[in-house]
């Protein structure tokens, strides 16, 4: 069968679109039935929603299946994409984020919102700075096919790391001495997102390895579920914030411009960073995703316990989890691309350049695959926007 037309390739592909359309769905579902969102908004269990959790867990799931314990040991020969992460995630990611919020709402939006809610927002947004990302970052290592093992060495001691680091870190940038942090929270987070997956996975691939080919089948069988499970996240996250959306449209956009230029500056600056390192892509494409994603749930139950429900605080943390997904598959595509013209442009590749005949050919079949792709989005994307993608290319 060719692998374009498995329900994976379909999924892969088409991505940015599901994604899209899990978007209008969660806010039409959540505008029309917010009965159901709410009862689903119930059931959570230490700020965690128990529903959310499932869905993360399905998507985690097939990429702990590939993580082979074993190899675990030689994660400390590459440590470029380690100290990569830790850098971005504690010393830079945290004083950007506080400094794009003050520059915003203390001078750009002076005027637009008042100090005191300005305050709260800024807040929001540092809480989200110092809280990196535990779960979503393996859906991301999987779109950009990453190294597995090197990715749970990076999510596990940012986890450890995140207990230690994450009270005193916040309190500075906030200026508080009693910060609260859900210590429930932080800690069931950690065992449903890393260590409940990890063993499941370790588990499957202990029944599977006794026969050959059996666990890579398994493999290829059950990773579609991490698209599904990605989409139906989006789906829910937009229903449980509908009404949010629809009420106050300016103020999260006017929240979400720092965001988005936090996370596209994060990501430029730990990719190119590991670009100039020579870190391979495999460890580099993780390793600039760990800096960018936020550990929302930490940062909506701090914000939540900090300055209330209704805070505007709490709005800007919540603005965090609309933003993630739609930011995060965009840095995603960016990165692949990134690797192709990379590829494309060292001497150390597959067939060397200097061949007279075939020399670019290896080169030439990486970037065409990525622009084809690219294309076929782009294809999908341009009639909902009523745009005639044909009088808008290059095509003779």
């Amino acid at each position: 069968m060719n692998p374009d037309h498995t329900p994976l390739g379909i999924f892969e592909r088409y991505l940015s679109v599901w994604v899209g359309l899990g978007i209008i769905a969660g806010v039409g579902l959540g505008t029309l039935l917010p009965e159901i969102f709410q009862l689903i908004a119930g059931l959570e269990y230490a700020n965690v929603n128990l529903v959310v959790a499932v869905f993360i867990w399905v998507m985690i799931y097939p990429m702990m299946v590939n993580v082979d314990l074993t190899s675990l040991k030689d994660v400390g020969r590459r440590p470029k994409g380690l100290c990569i992460t830790l850098v971005v995630n504690w010393l830079i990611k945290p004083f950007t984020m506080a400094a794009l919020g003050i520059l915003f709402f203390e001078v750009v939006f002076e005027g637009l919102v008042d100090p005191a809610t300005a305050r709260e927002y800024i807040a929001g947004m540092i809480l989200l700075g110092v809280a990196p990302c535990t779960a979503m970052v393996f859906v991301w290592s999987q779109l950009v096919r990453g190294d597995a093992n090197y990715t749970l060495v990076q999510v596990s001691i940012n986890d450890v790391i995140m207990v230690f680091a994450f009270a005193p870190l916040a309190a500075l940038l906030l200026g508080v001495t009693d910060v609260f942090v859900p210590w429930e929270t932080l800690l069931l987070s950690v065992v449903l997102y890393v260590v409940a997956p990890l063993f499941a996975g370790y588990v499957t691939r202990r029944l599977l390895q006794g026969s050959e080919g059996r666990l890579e089948r398994f493999s290829v069988g059950v990773k579609p579920f991490a698209v599904v499970g990605l989409i139906a996240t989006v789906v829910l996250l937009f229903g449980l914030q509908a009404g949010t959306i629809l009420e106050q449209p300016g103020v999260i956009l006017l929240i979400a411009v720092p965001l988005l230029i936090q996370s596209y500056g994060v990501f430029a600056l730990a990719y190119g960073w590991a670009y100039l390192w020579r870190v391979p892509f495999a460890t580099a494409a993780p390793a600039a995703l760990i800096g960018t994603s936020n550990f929302f749930e930490l940062a909506v139950a701090v914000a939540i316990g900090l300055f209330g429900l209704n805070s505007g605080a709490a709005l800007a943390t919540v603005v965090g989890v609309l933003v993630e997904v739609p930011v995060m598959l965009s840095l995603v595509a960016v990165a692949n691309a990134a690797f192709a013209l990379a590829y494309a442009h060292r001497r150390m590749d597959l067939i060397p350049d200097h061949n007279p005949d075939y020399g670019f050919a290896d080169d030439s079949a990486v970037v065409r695959a990525v622009l084809m792709d690219n294309e076929r989005m782009f294809e999908s994307y341009a009639p909902r926007q009523h745009l005639d993608w044909a009088s808008i290319t290059l095509k003779p």
